[in-house]
């Protein structure tokens, strides 16, 4: 029986060991926020968006983290990542 449809069982996508580096980083940036180095935090946080952006861009169905399809999973972080940045630093301005 062949399937013609899309895994979407975890086990068959992604990582585990490279997620869990993510996770870690992520809650490294959390700490920093709840710290009050808010800026540092938004770095982090917009630095590991775009390179695991980066990452499926350039592996593609080799990479390491994967959720969709390479071109959304690339878009998805790397806008998310220059989002935040955007995002941060016009807040800023404001004040």
């Amino acid at each position: 029986m062949s399937h013609k449809h899309p895994y979407v069982s975890e086990k068959n996508e992604g990582k585990p060991l490279f997620e869990w580096g993510v996770l870690i980083v992520v809650i490294i940036a959390a700490v920093l926020a709840g710290f009050g180095y808010t800026m540092a935090a938004t770095a982090v946080f917009a630095a590991t968006a775009i390179i695991t952006g980066l990452i499926r861009l350039i592996f593609k169905d080799r990479s390491p983290w994967k959720i969709r399809s390479v071109g959304f999973d690339a878009f998805i972080g790397i806008a998310l990542g220059i989002g935040l940045l955007v995002v941060y630093f016009s807040i800023q301005l404001m004040m």
